[in-house]
């Protein structure tokens, strides 16, 4: 039978129960003591140097980076331009941007550039120039990571067949496969000529080949080639999961950390390595990512000294998770947003994630380019679909976890100079081993004085965490007194993950605590500075002010405390109206906005109209500086779309085809756009669906590399699949054909070629018409999955069974914001 069941899934624990498992109880306070601060870090140890004269050289030390002499904490997201439209990419950068990433990260894919020896291809979606350029255009840094072994779920995990042929020892100095990567990396740097930080261009970090773990001098080898072929950059990475030999201190180790994993036995539930990315450790490695294409008794150098030489910086934090053909994790927004808190609080100075922006792979002229048996590789992955579930979708698709990144994103960008050099503190009462539910989990970032940020996962895949009711903390510092905090225990809800903000200073205003996480600061419309908060569903919040900052306070509403030392503001009721007005005693003006959680998750910041503006939107926002506009892209189809702006514009924003109505939302400004007679398109009528054929039986599985489930072959499409014909109109830019469906796998042809396929795992699948051929149908082929397939999916699914159940479109619209 089908082995959908014997992994956990979100709705059915299936861990064992055990004591670790029993509700948590009340607690007088969970304890934590900051040490000293430590003894400064090394710096001037490491052979990274910046271009000599740039305005802002960037440097680092052995616990944090630096950038122009002040800490700098990048966010990084990957985002493959060879697997997205290149007419695309600017606006899906604004998109990433918007996101809060600060840097682009992408695998320059060997394959997909010369699949035929000798014919190097930089045109179209290739066109490696262009979108660094447009990274340096919106002011986004970029991160080429060049290979020439990439993984990615690539065919030969990148390396062009002909390269393979040529050498039986590829990835080493094998005299043969260097001489092929020589010219490729020439290549890359004839494509990057003139965009390194000497020249004023993005490209930051250069990372040399993926996941190798037992090859350090060839590691040494390929940096030399690239720095001989012309490339240059200030960072120079590898990634150092799974106990990797590097090369001394020639490459920066990159880490990472996934809530899921594809490459796992089908039946293997879920992994110990996934699911130790849900505790505060100081533990960098991961032992699991890439495993099946590793000995695991290979070891290399112990990842403590890196810790002593290297700052905590990763590259690979799951944005999402791909889907293989016998194994087909679903993660959800709290999973991924959970995890990269988790990585915040437990010391990473440097948030990568992999991947941010979905894509589909190219159609190879020999062959498909996905990961496959066929290629000896252990796992069947869809031909075209690389979706990977990422915050941004394969056709630029906005999903949940966008919303719980940016969030913490805003922190980062706001306050990240100042967390990059805490240290991250463990309490000394600390969940037994990962199988431990009953423990909170907590950690601090401190400044080793009297300040910092406290965090709290309470949420993981799969097996929920109890509630902590009666929970308060004290934490002890070593230059000022303790902070015991709330003032009243509260309880801990079930799946929540928060930051909250201990001895924080703001324009002259201390917060010695709130149980509300800082989001941003903005300047409003009488140029008070605003301190954005985020409350934690479930939880009150307080607001506690040091009294010697503060010479008055108002509140709108909320009750207020006084003591000798200290302002306790509680019973706010969080909204876009729960304004803190303080003037503080050194003759500042500070406000506290107190957004309720919900809407602090449409939060964005930046720079609209000229003026960096704090703006909420249920919808997708970018700014546009250059062309001195916002835009907003509508996520589900409605009648009006709104955005709420502080500070507001002088005038309100013309936004071409719509009346603009201004109203008040609390304290900002509310702009709702209302469409004109002329732009109001009404629903589409439904799509009309063909049913032509039902499926037969399922075909028979098979088996592949390590034993794993086989895909279909292509020829079960033809006998197997039920077949459907779908008429494609004539649509605007931007419509999506949502499919829910169920089966095993699918696939789209349009006029016989290939051009969109999925493997099912509970979600819907999406297909964009702007990416089809214009004057035929699309046809629809969807296979039963076997009773005895040994593939999990997680959701049930009735083996035999495969139809669509439900057609519809989803039409996506941009507005364009200007000033009038």
């Amino acid at each position: 039978m089908s082995r959908q069941q014997d992994a956990p899934t979100h709705d059915a624990p299936t861990h064992n129960a055990s004591t670790h498992d029993a509700p948590a109880h009340p607690h007088p306070a969970h304890h934590l003591r900051v040490p000293a601060a430590s003894a400064p870090p090394l710096t001037g140890h490491l052979p990274f140097t910046d271009a000599p004269g740039v305005p802002d050289p960037i440097e680092v030390t052995s616990r944090w980076l630096t950038r122009g002499g002040r800490p700098w904490f990048p966010v990084s997201g990957e985002f493959h331009y060879s697997r997205h439209p290149a007419d695309e990419w600017e606006e899906e950068l604004l998109k990433t941007k918007a996101g809060g990433v600060t840097a682009v990260a992408s695998y320059v894919i060997w394959i997909h550039h010369e699949e035929t020896e000798g014919r190097v291809r930089f045109d179209g979606d290739r066109d490696l120039r262009r979108f660094a350029e447009l990274c340096a255009r919106h002011g986004l840094d970029f991160v080429p990571r060049i290979g020439p072994w990439s993984h990615a779920e690539v065919r030969n995990g990148g390396l062009p067949d002909w390269v393979l042929a040529r050498t039986p020892a590829p990835r080493t100095d094998d005299p043969a496969y260097l001489a092929a990567v020589r010219p490729w990396f020439e290549a890359i740097a004839s494509q990057l000529h003139g965009l390194d930080r000497a020249h004023g261009g993005p490209i930051v970090a250069i990372q040399i080949e993926n996941e190798l773990y037992d090859q350090p001098g060839h590691l040494r080898t390929l940096k030399r080639m690239a720095e001989d072929a012309g490339l240059r950059a200030p960072l120079w990475t590898s990634t150092a999961w799974g106990g990797v030999q590097l090369p001394g201190d020639a490459l920066l180790p990159l880490y990472g950390g996934y809530p899921e994993a594809f490459w796992t036995e089908a039946d293997a539930g879920w992994p110990d390595t996934c699911r130790k990315h849900y505790f505060f450790t100081h533990q960098r490695d991961d032992e699991g990512i890439g495993a099946d294409l590793r000995p695991t008794t290979v070891r290399g150098t112990d990842p403590r000294d890196h810790a002593d030489r290297f700052p905590w910086a990763t590259c690979e934090l799951g944005g999402g998770m791909a889907v293989a053909y016998h194994r087909r994790p679903r993660v959800d927004a709290a999973d991924i947003g959970a995890l990269g808190l988790t990585k915040i609080g437990c010391g990473s100075v440097w948030q990568g994630y992999y991947m941010f922006h979905g894509g589909t792979n190219p159609a190879g002229e020999l062959t498909t380019l996905q990961e496959s048996h066929a290629t000896h590789y252990p796992n069947d992955l869809p031909v075209l679909t690389y979706d990977f579930q990422a915050p941004l979708g394969e056709y630029g698709q906005y999903r949940p976890s966008y919303d719980e990144l940016r969030l913490q994103h805003l922190l980062l960008a706001e306050f990240g100079a100042r967390l990059a050099p805490m240290e991250s503190v463990l309490p000394e009462e600390r969940p037994d081993g990962q199988h431990d539910r009953s423990t909170l989990r907590w950690a601090v970032r401190s400044d080793g004085v009297g300040s910092g940020f406290l965090f709290v996962t309470n949420h993981q895949p799969h097996e929920p965490l109890p509630a902590h009711p009666g929970t308060s903390f004290t934490v002890h510092f070593p230059e000022a007194p303790p902070l015991t905090f709330p003032s009243t225990p509260v309880t801990v809800p079930a799946g929540a993950y928060f930051c909250w903000p201990l001895r924080l200073d703001v324009a002259g205003l201390r917060l010695d605590w709130a149980t509300a996480q800082p989001v941003c600061t903005v300047e409003d419309d009488d140029g008070r500075t605003v301190l954005v908060l985020a409350a934690t569903d479930g939880i009150a919040p307080e607001l506690a002010l040091d009294a010697r900052t503060v010479g008055s306070v108002r509140t709108g509403h909320g009750d207020t405390t006084a003591t000798a030392d200290r302002i306790l503001i509680t019973g706010l009721r969080p909204g876009t109206d729960a304004r803190v007005e303080v003037d503080t005693s050194d003759g500042g003006r500070v406000a506290l906005l107190l957004l309720d959680a919900a809407t602090a998750r449409t939060a964005y910041r930046g720079e609209a109209w000229g003026t960096p503006r704090l703006v909420l939107c249920p919808d997708g926002v970018v700014f546009d500086t250059r062309a001195d506009e916002v835009r907003v892209h509508t996520r589900t189809p409605g009648p009006t779309v709104s955005l709420s702006v502080l500070p507001a514009p002088r005038r309100p924003p013309t936004a071409p085809g719509a009346t603009v109505k201004e109203t008040k939302d609390g304290v900002l400004t509310r702009y709702t756009l209302v469409p004109d007679a002329s732009c109001a398109a009404g629903a589409p009528a439904p799509p009309a669906l063909t049913p032509l054929r039902p499926a037969g039986p399922p075909p028979v599985p098979t088996t592949g590399v390590l034993d794993r489930a086989s895909a279909p072959a292509d020829e079960d499409y033809d006998t197997a699949a039920a077949v459907y014909e779908v008429r494609l109109p004539h649509t605007a830019p931007g419509t999506l054909l949502r499919l829910h469906w169920t089966g095993d796998a699918a696939r789209a042809y349009v006029g016989g070629t290939l051009v969109a396929d999925q493997f099912f795992s509970g979600r819907p699948w999406d297909i964009a018409l702007d990416r089809l051929p214009a004057g035929e149908p699309l046809v629809l082929k969807v296979l039963p999955l076997a009773a005895d397939a040994a593939v999990y999916v997680p959701v049930p699914t009735a083996p035999g069974v495969a139809g669509i159940r439900h057609a519809e479109w989803v039409t996506r619209r941009t507005w364009r914001l200007g000033t009038a």
